[in-house]
């Protein structure tokens, strides 16, 4: 068996090289964790004129409440007016004070990204001239102190409850069906199920606090739980609870109508029944993480929740039925020993579950980091090392339980023939005796002591025999070790599903460090790009959208110029038209035209865009939706 265990491995790491070098190499956006792409006052500029509105833009979609975005003055007063709004596409503004005063004011913003995840930060600007400001503690990071950490460890106990719950019960089914009438496996089970259903309702209690003000004070606030309750986490944890009550019904049947069946063709077809609710229901039970967080949104949702409900079906096949299998092989009774052919039947599965694992994995890791480089570049690249390297571990300890499972098959054999020799002697010996036991009526009782002495004694001697087996120790050695390598590889997981995922910490920072550079000179010579977000409406059918102008290095002389129009859904809008106009009123300056060429799919570009001297330039942009229906959108920008 061993020699056949070896080429499934290997087939099975160049099937894994062979993948992740494929998806990487043609790696494509994918979005998770909203990350801050653009504003309007862009970070750190001088501005000559108090603006009106602050607008961000977000790498997704996200949630918002009235005091999400917030902008503070130098005293640290709060000068925005109403809630924020949400003009067009994944960018979200909120209105000013007039006759704002010179000075630098600070924008703070606290959001939730589609995947459920709290996103926050903070910037600042400058009208006039930048100045002091006592603002501070604004923009720390959300999700944080101790409710964040209460956070993770329900996150972390809902997993390792699902996984007992979901593996332990596939372990008992398709394994070993008369681990249903042993106790230690029955509260195993049972405790994944209490584990499960507590930390679903702890982190229901948590999640309002966890996404707005991370006091645990707030943690029974009704209103937050009603808001809570109104956002797609809240509906999968909700919908995880209404699982949880029919899981519950599972495990009664399970443990005990099920373990009283005798008779074989009403247990196959109690098995059936049970195998094909369990999976509906373990997979309800996956999808509710898949539906709320990372698979849910970005590239190729559709393909990424099955992904993700498959992946994690695979890890508790494999860890839960581990589990499942450590605990019968230390508390099982000795009259119910787990037998060789159980664990034959679980290491079949767990090498399936390792395939799923690979392949749903791979997808995975190519849709949160889209590149080699973001391995070693961002923290999640970090810890998905790590976690590679733990899954290598475990399979290598995997593969030495394989080699005790051979042995234990190969004297398995030996020992049957050999129990059914003695028990035949016993039935011949305990026939001799009947006769002696009839005529001695008065004995009778005497007699039933001493059989049940008897079998106390066999089984205890079963158990040593059983317990001196090398081969069980050692099954029992590597299986441990599966067991504690397995604790933290979930710990890094739960780790991870809290971490950005690389490729968008990836353009965080590229954001970031543009923002920077456009801002790092004296206002007398800024350069750096420039990004506008400009939202349009043509009046006609399909006439909404937004218009995106990227100007690179925003100063005087030549400049890059690119254009991008999206849908309110923040999809490519392939417009008829699109002209832009630069004037310099100051000056009385312009306009100068620039009509830019079509590249791609509402994407335009112009190179060589002139701006003779620096000042308060004026961008216009002219949106063409149809024959007719056509708007034009301003915004004023300091260039040069």
């Amino acid at each position: 068996m061993t020699r056949t265990i070896a080429p499934r491995l290997r087939t099975l790491v160049l099937l894994l090289l062979t993948v992740t070098g494929a998806l990487l190499a043609g790696a494509a956006p994918a979005s998770a964790h909203a990350a801050l792409t653009g504003s309007d006052p862009a970070q750190g500029v001088v501005v000559d004129k108090a603006p009106t509105q602050v607008s961000l833009t977000f790498s997704e979609k996200v949630a918002m409440n009235d005091d999400s975005l917030q902008v503070l003055d130098p005293k640290g007063k709060n000068v925005e007016v109403g809630a924020p709004l949400n003009p067009g596409g994944t960018t979200y503004a909120v209105k000013l004070k007039g006759n704002l005063p010179k000075g630098t004011y600070t924008v703070a913003y606290q959001v939730v990204s589609e995947d459920s995840h709290p996103v926050s930060g903070a910037y600042t600007f400058s009208i006039g001239a930048p100045s002091q400001t006592v603002v501070s503690g604004v923009g720390t990071a959300a999700g944080g102190g101790v409710v964040g950490g209460l956070y993770a460890v329900g996150r972390y106990v809902s997993y390792a409850g699902f996984i007992v719950l979901a593996g332990g019960a596939a372990f008992v089914l398709a394994c070993w069906q008369r681990g249903s009438g042993v106790r230690a496996v029955q509260r195993l089970v049972v405790g994944g199920w209490l584990a499960l259903t507590a930390a679903t309702l702890w982190l229901l209690l948590l999640r309002g606090s966890y996404t707005s003000s991370g006091k645990f004070g707030d943690v029974f606030d009704l209103n937050l739980l009603g808001q809570v309750l109104q956002t797609k986490s809240g509906a999968a944890l909700v919908s995880r609870l209404l699982l949880l009550a029919a899981a519950a019904l599972f495990i009664a049947v399970l443990f005990g109508a099920y373990n009283r069946r005798e008779e074989p063709t009403e247990k196959r077809d109690l098995t059936f029944g049970l195998a094909v609710g369990g999976v509906v229901v373990a997979a309800g039970l996956a999808a509710s993480w898949a539906m709320a967080e990372h698979a849910s949104t970005g590239l190729q949702p559709g393909i990424a929740m099955p992904v993700d409900v498959l992946h994690l079906l695979a890890v508790a096949a494999w860890l839960g039925g581990l589990t499942a299998l450590l605990v019968a092989l230390y508390r099982a009774p000795a009259e119910t020993p787990v037998d060789s052919a159980a664990v034959h039947r679980f290491s079949r599965v767990a090498f399936g579950s390792v395939v799923v694992l690979v392949a749903t994995g791979t997808y995975q890791s190519w849709r949160q980091l889209g590149s080699w480089s973001a391995f070693t570049e961002t923290r999640y690249g970090q810890l998905l090392l790590v976690k590679i390297g733990l899954v290598a571990l475990l399979v290598g300890i995997a593969w030495i339980s394989r080699r005790w499972t051979g042995r234990l098959l190969e004297t398995a054999g030996a020992r049957t023939a050999e129990k059914a020799r003695r028990e035949k002697e016993q039935v011949g010996s305990a026939a001799g005796k009947t006769s002696g036991r009839k005529t001695a009526s008065g004995d009778g009782a005497r007699a039933a002591q001493l059989a049940r002495q008897r079998a106390a004694v066999d089984a205890a001697r079963q158990k040593r025999l059983r317990d001196a087996d090398p081969n069980r120790f050692g099954l029992r050695r590597s299986v441990l070790a599966e067991a504690g390598v397995a604790v933290v590889l979930l710990a890094v997981t739960t780790w991870l599903t809290q971490t950005e995922p690389g490729r968008t910490e990836l353009d965080a920072k590229a954001s970031t460090s543009s923002s920077s550079s456009s801002s790092s000179s004296s206002p007398a010579n800024s350069s750096g790009a420039l990004t506008l977000d400009m939202p349009f409406d043509t009046g006609g059918t399909d006439g909404k959208g937004l218009v995106r102008i990227d100007l690179d290095p925003a100063r005087v002389g030549g400049n890059e110029m690119h254009v991008y129009v999206q849908r309110p859904n923040g999809r490519a809008f392939d417009v008829p038209e699109v002209k832009v106009a630069f004037t310099l009123e100051a000056k009385k300056l312009g306009p100068l035209p620039v009509t830019p060429d079509h590249v791609t799919t509402g994407h335009w570009s112009a190179s060589g865009v002139q701006i003779p001297m620096a000042g308060d330039w004026k961008i216009a942009v002219t949106v063409r939706t149809s024959d007719i229906d056509q708007a034009t959108v301003s915004k004023n920008a300091q260039i040069g």
